[in-house]
């Protein structure tokens, strides 16, 4: 274990290398003429070459959501759907983000893939999954995910790591010899409907290429933004 002088050095020393932190991109030129007809077949692309790439979990996805008084949170969910209708992701409806996505009904979603200087940013409206989707998705889950599911009050406060073994344990009892676990009540996917996907591509002198997909009364629209 190190000790508070080791702890003090070390914070020092990265604090003293912060400015100096920097990677240089040397992507490939990005331009309207490369994209995709779509903004979900453009995702859907860069999705594959990023899994293609070995990053791990490619499907990660950082979201963003403001409680009803302005105050943002975020936190990184997976990715579990991926149409024309947006990108889909599931969690606990009594969750800090299901409290705040019921108020707000808007959201914003970054697939951070850093290793390929690349970045998609999903902003838009958002809707529950229907009830059947949630079903499908559901039997696809691992028992152990969907037991945890059952056990854990997400984002309300614990005592401690027991408190949550002993719920698992008690759900693990409660369903042994049941070969398919429904799922709760309290859980299922939320949907981001978005009006813009913008695709971000690392290039030199930090004069990146962004491309957004805005969606508008006449349809879809491709615009480009500074960096």
């Amino acid at each position: 274990m190190r000790s508070e002088t080791d702890n003090a050095a070390v914070a020092t020393d990265v604090a003293v290398r912060l400015p100096g932190m920097r990677v240089a991109y040397d992507g490939d030129s990005f331009d309207e003429s490369a994209l995709a007809a779509t903004w979900t077949e453009q995702l859907q692309g860069w999705l594959n070459q990023a899994v293609s790439a070995g990053i791990p979990e490619a499907n990660a996805m950082v979201l963003a959501t403001a409680s009803p008084d302005g105050r943002p949170s975020s936190r990184t969910v997976l990715c579990k759907g991926l149409d024309e209708r947006g990108v889909v992701f599931y969690t606990n409806y009594t969750s800090s983000k299901s409290h705040d996505l019921t108020a707000t009904r808007y959201a914003s979603a970054t697939f951070p893939w850093y290793s390929l200087h690349r970045q998609v940013h999903v902003r838009g409206e958002v809707e529950k999954v229907d009830i059947s989707e949630t079903a499908a998705y559901w039997a696809s889950r691992p028992r152990g995910s969907q037991l945890g599911a059952w056990a854990s009050p997400q984002s309300r406060r614990v005592e401690g790591r027991r408190s949550l073994d002993t719920a698992l344990h008690s759900i693990e009892r409660r369903f042994a010899g049941v070969e398919e676990i429904p799922f709760p009540p309290h859980w299922g996917g939320w949907r981001i409907r978005p009006d813009v996907v913008e695709f971000w591509q690392g290039r030199q002198d930090r004069m990146h290429d962004r491309l957004c997909y805005v969606r508008t009364d006449d349809g879809w629209h491709i615009e480009r933004v500074a960096p």
